[in-house]
């Protein structure tokens, strides 16, 4: 990933999604010849000259100071994933993480609480969105990502290349487009990630949609949400999520998907408890396994 490219593309893109009015700026006579702000006006509301945004946007800018790092978040309205995204994008070289670490392991106390996340769907994702761990009805409802080979575990696998997963995911496209941009964020924080690289040309070649969405320079940490899933069995069920970086690695994060209590969701997720749940032997009276 080209480090100048990209610190030129997010800019453009992010001062492209904010009018003039939105930013507060007052009409004037001159035609617009693009899409939200010109840089001009980003200079302006960040107290900085056009001629230094223009060549921070072209990535010939030293590393601003915070001042005026903090200047042109408020300019652009960015939000946290974007905040985050820019500070990335702008770390010298000598200081950005370039590749991540080799393994990804999920310690034993994390499998211990998948297993007592048994009522509800739980997953364990690491870089690049790969699934490192999933409890049974979290393999029940999305996909059984055991029965994968290990290098082929992977959420935006499954939501963007998985056709049936356009069948169970209701808003595919939301879903499916969020998850390209918490791969955007990935691209960010570790831009010489091989794998990450092979994950996004596989994607190129395999989804329809995910150029469209790649070049929107979107990106996204995701924290909760919503999501709902339409099973075979039991149908629709809906979920309120909550996903959260695991202490001590910051490059996993855990994922619960909650339900109402008493909802029809609920109701559903026990049957498919009950559905999924490991055959017991049959006993005789004496509590001993019958042959």
């Amino acid at each position: 990933m080209d480090r100048h490219t990209e610190i030129a593309d997010f800019l453009r893109h992010r001062r492209a999604a904010i009018t003039p009015e939105r930013a507060g700026l007052p009409a004037d006579a001159r035609p617009r010849r693009v899409p939200g702000l010109r840089r001009d006006e980003v200079a302006r509301l960040a107290g900085v000259s056009t001629e230094y945004y223009t060549r921070l946007e072209q990535g010939r800018a030293q590393n601003p100071s915070p001042e005026v790092f903090e200047a042109l978040v408020r300019a652009l309205q960015l939000d946290d994933s974007e905040r985050e995204h820019l500070t990335n994008l702008l770390a010298r070289p000598g200081t950005a993480r370039r590749t991540p670490p080799a393994a990804q392991r999920v310690r034993p106390g994390l499998y211990l609480m998948l297993q007592t996340l048994d009522h509800v769907p739980a997953l364990v994702t690491g870089r690049r969105t790969d699934v490192l761990a999933a409890n049974r009805l979290a393999r029940a409802v999305l996909t059984d990502f055991d029965a994968l080979p290990a290098n082929r575990r992977n959420l935006a696998r499954y939501y963007l290349l998985d056709p049936l997963a356009r069948e169970r995911v209701h808003d595919w496209a939301r879903i499916a487009a969020e998850t390209v941009a918490i791969l955007r964020l990935e691209a960010g924080r570790y831009p010489q990630d091989r794998q990450l690289a092979d994950l996004v040309g596989e994607l190129t070649l395999n989804c329809p949609e995910f150029t469209t969405w790649w070049n929107d320079h979107r990106v996204l940490r995701r924290t909760h949400g919503s999501k709902t899933y339409h099973h075979p069995v039991v149908g629709d069920l809906t979920f309120s999520y909550e996903s959260f970086q695991v202490p001590g690695d910051e490059d996993q994060s855990i994922c619960v998907y909650n339900v109402e209590p008493g909802s029809p969701t609920a109701d559903a997720l026990r049957l498919l408890e009950s559905w999924t749940a490991p055959q017991q032997p049959a006993r005789d009276p004496t509590g001993r396994p019958r042959d």
